[in-house]
């Protein structure tokens, strides 16, 4: 297997791209490589402690989701089925990218990947019916650690398309601006960030 590593417009993230071999049966693909992995990140992945994955209807907005650090939480994510448009956006005080966004299309059929550093908040729009996205975790899922900022706050400024019904939770629906995080002292620190995560290796 073979896959192309890119770095995103977010500081630390990246975006992993896999050989699809796709014939009449369906295809096969490995969105997680350990040896492009560690060529990008000068490290394999970091130790799993946790895998999910959610299923949305066309339309359903999630996020943007971060995790309070500490304890923070890095994430590798993939669309096996389906397909949205996934969004990191910096939301580390003090990142040389803080407040950018990168917008990725994950799809089942090009099994594209994302890795999302701690502090880093993630979001995506279903652009399909049963799309379905798969998160490897650092951390296991605590609530009260989880934090989210709004995916259409017009700072931020998210490319949602036009002509689709949004549906959000009312945890997200009701989530502050980024301007209203900051100010409530809810974001992360960048270089904390970075120290919590240098120490998931070890």
């Amino acid at each position: 297997m073979t896959a192309t590593v890119e770095p995103t417009a977010i500081d630390g993230a990246f975006l992993f791209t896999p050989a699809v071999y796709a014939d009449t049966r369906g295809l096969f693909t490995s969105p997680y490589q350990d040896p492009a992995f560690a060529e990008a990140l000068d490290r394999p992945l970091f130790p799993v402690r946790d895998v999910s994955h959610n299923r949305s209807a066309r339309g359903v907005l999630r996020g943007i989701h971060y995790t309070a650090t500490p304890p923070g939480r890095a994430k590798y994510v993939y669309c096996p089925y389906g397909e949205v448009l996934d969004f990191l956006v910096d939301l580390r005080v003090g990142s040389p990218t803080f407040g950018r966004w990168s917008a990725t299309e994950l799809t089942g059929d090009n099994s594209r990947a994302l890795y999302i550093p701690v502090g880093v908040g993630h979001a995506f729009l279903s652009l399909r019916d049963d799309s379905v996205v798969v998160y490897l975790m650092s951390e296991g899922y605590v609530p009260a650690n989880e934090l989210a900022v709004s995916p259409l706050d017009p700072a931020i400024g998210l490319p949602v398309p036009d002509g689709i019904e949004i549906r959000q939770s009312e945890r997200d629906a009701v989530a502050p601006t980024l301007a209203q995080a900051r100010d409530r002292g809810l974001l992360n620190d960048y270089t904390l960030c970075r120290n919590v995560e240098a120490k998931l290796w070890r």
